[in-house]
């Protein structure tokens, strides 16, 4: 994995740039900033100081091999959906956006989860 190249005010901007390519897409969370939908998580900034993009299995082979990264590694479990967006892909919101978009639709098409406000009406 790449050595991190910017800061983490820079990180956070750039990840707003992305999910602002996609209309749908809404930015959640505060200190690990995250985008979801039907309670299904697609990308979050770690607190490590890297993008996790979700990926169907065939988008994420093709990316993993492309941009010569890794599946991610979080509290010592890798999160065998999520990539790791090298630095260098982050800082280039025009690429990047395809895979975010990618990740959108995959999630998309998972079952939704039942989010804790649902919990609260059973």
């Amino acid at each position: 994995m790449e050595a991190q190249t910017i800061s983490t005010e820079e990180r956070v901007a750039l990840y707003n740039k992305l999910v602002a390519t996609h209309p749908a897409a809404e930015r959640k969370g505060d200190t690990v900033p995250y985008t979801s939908i039907n309670g299904n998580m697609y990308s979050y900034l770690s607190k490590d100081g890297f993008l996790a993009l979700r990926l169907a299995p065939g988008d994420r082979e093709a990316f993993l091999e492309k941009y010569n990264t890794t599946l991610v590694l979080a509290y010592g479990i890798i999160q065998k959906e999520y990539v790791t967006v090298p630095d260098s892909l982050l800082m280039k919101t025009d690429e990047l956006k395809p895979y975010f978009e990618m990740s959108y639709r995959y999630v998309s098409s998972l079952k939704p989860k039942p989010t804790a406000k649902d919990k609260k009406k059973s």
